[in-house]
């Protein structure tokens, strides 16, 4: 939908920066942000697509739910994108900034913000391909920001120490979206692969244990292996293929509980390595809501939290054993962690620090 620039309906109060496409994989930033338009206008910035159009290129969002509209800043570079916004925003100055990515920094230079939110879900300059430049980019984001927000315990304990005010959010759950599913019938891409099944959701990458999983499905040709979820910064040619891995690609947020209902164990195959040494996984949590024995390997923040109702591996051996081990029994350890926990709390709560650094 294209909009008028200069009408009022682009008078925003909050600017999200986002190295994430609003329409990739549901998590953090679609959750947060969703709850957050109940009060306030937002614009959500992703990374840009470069165009041949130069200065001429025409400003372009798309609403996506009332309060929430998205950009994708047709220009060169990101160093071009608050240029850009400031040729064709109405206002300067705006009450919001928040930032999932510091490649946006440069922003700051054009556009000023009451109060700048660094909402860091991921330690990004660690993932493969990252810009070598990123970490100075978030030594200067960090000077920035009045506010940091981090995705999970690990972050909270390395950005504390390079800011005042840091909090601690770990992902939540919407646990009705996950625990009261409407529709039970088994999907058509699951209906030929045999029971018992493993699965995964999320996105696979260099994060995923691929030599894990490979070795598993051989020692465990029994059991089918489903991955449901995008690839990214790897190919096909990187995946294990086995008659027991079945691949069924990228689904909507809205079908994944569906999928979920006909796993008979949930897997976090995660690889211990630079990409995986802060992430506190979305994952865990949803698994946990649709009531379904969760097998992990050691990722920091999942041993330290929830040790007593996953079944934690080392290696494939492991992974055999806690496949016939996994039982529903942890249901009740789940509930009580649940119950303290929801995305509507915590974009509450993350809203609230804002108010009393504003006040």
């Amino acid at each position: 939908m294209e909009i008028n620039p200069k009408s009022n309906h682009l008078d925003y109060d909050m600017i999200v920066f986002c190295h994430l496409r609003w329409d990739f994989v549901y998590q953090r930033p679609q959750h947060l942000i969703t709850r957050l338009a109940k009060n306030y206008r937002i614009l959500v910035v992703e990374e840009p697509q470069p165009t041949t159009l130069n200065g001429h290129s025409p400003f372009v969002v798309r609403e996506v739910q009332p309060n929430i509209h998205v950009l994708r800043p047709p220009v060169q570079s990101m160093e071009s994108i608050g240029p850009f916004l400031k040729k064709h925003l109405k206002n300067r100055v705006f009450p919001i900034g928040w930032f999932y990515s510091p490649s946006f920094i440069s922003v700051l230079e054009t556009l000023d913000f009451g109060t700048v939110v660094y909402d860091c879900m991921d330690e990004l300059s660690l993932f493969r391909g990252a810009p070598a430049q990123l970490i100075d980019q978030e030594n200067q984001l960090l000077a920035a920001a009045d506010i940091v927000y981090t995705g999970g315990k690990s972050l909270f304990e390395s950005k504390k120490l390079k800011h005042h005010n840091v909090f601690c959010f770990p992902s939540s759950v919407d646990i009705n979206h996950f625990s009261n599913v409407s529709d039970i019938s088994m999907p058509d891409d699951l209906k030929d692969i045999p029971q018992p099944i493993v699965g995964y959701y999320g996105v696979i990458d260099e994060r995923i244990d691929l030599d894990l999983l490979r070795k598993t499905a051989a020692k465990s040709p029994e059991t089918s292996f489903v991955m449901i979820g995008p690839l990214c910064k790897i190919s096909e040619s990187d995946l294990p293929q086995a008659d027991n891995i079945h691949y069924l690609g990228m689904k909507s947020y809205g079908e994944l509980p569906q999928y979920l209902q006909h796993f008979k164990i949930a897997m976090m195959p995660f690889a211990l390595n630079d990409a995986t040494k802060f992430i506190s996984p979305t994952k865990t949590l949803e698994y946990m809501s649709a009531s379904k024995p969760i097998i992990s390997t050691r990722i920091k923040d999942v041993e330290r939290d929830y040790s007593n109702c996953i079944l934690l591996i080392n290696d494939e051996n492991d992974f055999c054993e806690a496949i016939n081990k996994a039982s529903s029994q942890v249901l009740g350890e789940y509930r009580k962690i649940l119950e303290k926990t929801s995305w509507d709390n915590t974009a509450e709560s993350m809203k609230n620090i804002i108010e009393k650094v504003t006040a």
